[in-house]
């Protein structure tokens, strides 16, 4: 018997029984369906955690100091007073791999225009803090070096700024907003960048001279980060390795001591995220894939009930000539076929959730491939391997004993 002749005998055995069919298929198309939606789900993330991370400043660098510990206590690094003035120009003046550097001081205000008001946080930056932080101007100028020398009262916000303050369609360009009790004129205005992974707004951000921060808001002289860019994405190990010889040089930290600051590129929290996302995508895949042998042992059971109810029909067959082995294939082929058009239905199924569930959570739509064609390995492997036993049992009987069965 060919395999074109068991395909046409198969498909008519299971077009008999639709229902039947279609329930046992149910079990094989959610464990598929479930499988394809995790692993894309999981490649999904994993590539929205990469472009935010990228929209952040692929080649960034972010130097904060350490925790401080008092009497075994952490106190956090808030109040920690390890980055100063000449780590940032030495930073600046004497790497290699280090393209832009910019302090980071922050202070918490209310920003004020006319009867408006909106609950806001000063970001203290260099100039070159748009070019590591990958922000763009829509409108105004980005303050220069030589305001952030003379602590110039001036600001760059970004648009939630605008909607909550300038309400009824003012320019914000050359208006004076209050940050607290200080005045202080806007300049520029960033391009909208949405929320990122974190579901922190972007947009929520005023930008001023750091010095401004230093000296106009908080009384400090030492930064709260540094912010860095490299050369390129390829180069930022190399960068952050030569930020750290410089930062133990000014340190005076002795060889063997611990360092007083933490180095951290986008390639270590993007390695971060991922590792964790893909976890989290083998667990709920593993959960997933126990569908799989559930819809198998459905096959397995309704081949049982197959032969029980076929063994009249077995028997004739093997009565007029026909052998063990083509009523093994029969019955093996019936339960490949079952197994392969419930793996397809899942297969089809799965990709439309999928695509669903990202376009909700607004992630990029990514199918794997590979988990297809596992997929649809797995169904043949899942009708072959419980299909064996029901079909090996059908194969195994006694002619005589089958034509007198009722």
């Amino acid at each position: 018997m060919n395999i074109i002749d068991l395909i046409k005998i198969a498909i008519t055995a299971l077009l008999r029984n639709k229902s039947r069919a279609f329930l046992t298929m149910l079990g094989i198309i959610i464990g598929i369906a479930s499988v394809i939606v995790m692993v894309s789900l999981g490649k999904s993330s994993t590539l929205s955690v990469r472009t935010q991370l990228s929209s952040m400043g692929s080649n960034m660098i972010m130097i904060m100091p350490s925790r401080q510990m008092r009497g075994g206590v952490n106190m956090g690094n808030s109040n920690a007073k390890s980055l100063e003035n000449k780590d940032y120009k030495s930073i600046a003046e004497n790497t290699k791999y280090v393209a832009h550097v910019s302090p980071s001081v922050s202070s918490a205000a209310q920003l004020v225009y006319g009867s408006n008001n909106h609950p806001g946080s000063l970001q203290g930056v260099a100039s070159s803090y748009l070019e590591i932080r990958k922000y763009e101007l829509e409108d105004g100028i980005m303050f220069t070096d030589d305001q952030v020398k003379k602590y110039a009262k001036v600001c760059v916000i970004g648009k939630t700024i605008v909607d909550n303050l300038f309400t009824n369609g003012e320019n914000p360009i050359g208006q004076t907003i209050r940050c607290g009790q200080v005045p202080m004129k806007v300049i520029g205005v960033l391009k909208s960048k949405g929320q990122n992974q974190m579901g922190q707004d972007q947009d929520d951000i005023v930008l001023a001279p750091y010095t401004t921060i230093q000296k106009r808001f908080l009384g400090i002289s030492h930064f709260n980060m540094l912010f860095a860019s490299a050369t390129s994405e390829e180069e930022s190990e190399m960068a952050a390795t030569e930020i750290t010889y410089i930062l133990r040089s000014n340190h005076h930290i002795k060889s063997g001591a611990e360092d007083d600051f933490d180095i951290r590129t986008q390639e270590e929290l993007l390695s971060t995220m991922s590792s964790i996302t893909q976890l989290l995508t083998i667990l709920l895949t593993a959960i997933a894939a126990i569908s799989l042998i559930v819809g198998g042992i459905g096959i397995m059971n309704i081949m049982y009930v197959t032969v029980t109810e076929r063994t009249r029909e077995i028997g004739l067959r093997m009565a007029i000539g026909a052998q063990n082995r083509d009523v093994l294939y029969q019955f093996l082929s019936e339960s490949v076929i079952l197994s392969l058009i419930g793996g397809i239905i899942g297969i089809v199924f799965g990709i439309i959730i999928a695509y669903i569930a990202t376009k909700l959570l607004n992630w990029p739509f990514v199918i794997s491939q590979s988990a297809i064609f596992i997929s649809f390995g797995v169904c043949a492997a899942t009708g072959v391997f419980f299909g064996w036993y029901p079909a090996r049992s059908a194969a195994n009987l006694d002619p005589i004993t089958a034509l007198r069965y009722e």
